[in-house]
């Protein structure tokens, strides 16, 4: 395995990481289903990486867009 194969495994790692935080702080009934994607993405990446890779990209966008931080009561908008 060459160094920047290495280099590539630990920021899909990372990334990895990041999108199951983001799925964990869900509300229940949205975490499921997520949870489901974002295993079999897990999975792919033990045998291809780079399509992994587009998968987890195409994952993380449709997190963003259907999904903004819940704002609480208290707080005016703007904040």
């Amino acid at each position: 395995m060459a160094a920047d194969d290495r280099l590539d495994d630990d920021e899909l790692a990372r990334r990895l990481r990041d999108a199951h935080r983001r799925v964990r702080m869900l509300p229940a009934d949205r975490r499921e289903r997520l949870a489901r994607r974002y295993l079999a993405i897990c999975d792919l990446a033990k045998h291809d990486r780079e399509r992994a890779a587009m998968r987890l990209d195409a994952f993380l966008r449709a997190l963003d867009e259907a999904f903004d931080t819940p704002r609480s009561e208290e707080n005016p908008l703007g904040d």
